[in-house]
C-alpha cells in the first residue's frame, strides 16, 4: 500500500520557466515544509541521473533520501528518492495555460519494512503537507518568475 498524493495549481509562470526551477531539486528547500535540506551530491549542469541527498522531518522523524532525476521531458519531470525506510516518486507535469501554466505535483511513497505499519498516520501527514508545499510552490513561482 502506497501513499499516493497529487495537487495542481495555476501559475502566471510560462511552463519552460517553471520546468527550469523545479529540475533543480535542491529548491524544494524554497517551497516543501518538510524539507530541512537539499544539496547537489553530483556536478555538472543538471541533467537525467543528477542526484541530491534530501532530508525530511515528518511527523518528529528526520529522514534522508537521495533523489534522482530520473525523467526530464518536455513537460515532466520525475525525480525517485531513496532510502531504506521508503521509495518516493515526486512527478511534476506542466502545462502551458495561457498567459502561465498548471502544475501537478504527483507524489507516491511507498514505506518499507517496519516503517509500513506507519502507512496509515503517514498518509494523512503526506496529504496536509501536500497541500502546503503545493500553496507555497505556488506562491514562490508567481513573484519569482514572472517576466
Amino acid at each position: 500500500m502506497s501513499i499516493v498524493v497529487v495537487r495542481s495549481f495555476g501559475v502566471s509562470a510560462t511552463a519552460e520557466a517553471v520546468l527550469d526551477y523545479l529540475r533543480d531539486f535542491g529548491h524544494t528547500e524554497e517551497w516543501d515544509p518538510a524539507t530541512r535540506r537539499s544539496e547537489r551530491i553530483d556536478s555538472g549542469p543538471i541533467a537525467v541521473g543528477s542526484a541530491w541527498r534530501n532530508e525530511s522531518r515528518v511527523l518528529g522523524l528526520t529522514a534522508e533520501l537521495t533523489y534522482t532525476l530520473c525523467r526530464a521531458e518536455t513537460d515532466r519531470l520525475v525525480f525517485v528518492g531513496r532510502s531504506e525506510t521508503a521509495t518516493a516518486t515526486g512527478t511534476f507535469t506542466v502545462i502551458p495555460i495561457p498567459p502561465g501554466s498548471q502544475v501537478t505535483y504527483h507524489l507516491d511513497v511507498e514505506m518499507h519494512g517496519v516503517a509500513k505499519l506507519a502507512t496509515p498516520v503517514m498518509k494523512a501527514e503526506f496529504e496536509k503537507l501536500g497541500t502546503q508545499s503545493a500553496a507555497r510552490l505556488a506562491e514562490v513561482l508567481q513573484p519569482a518568475l514572472e517576466i
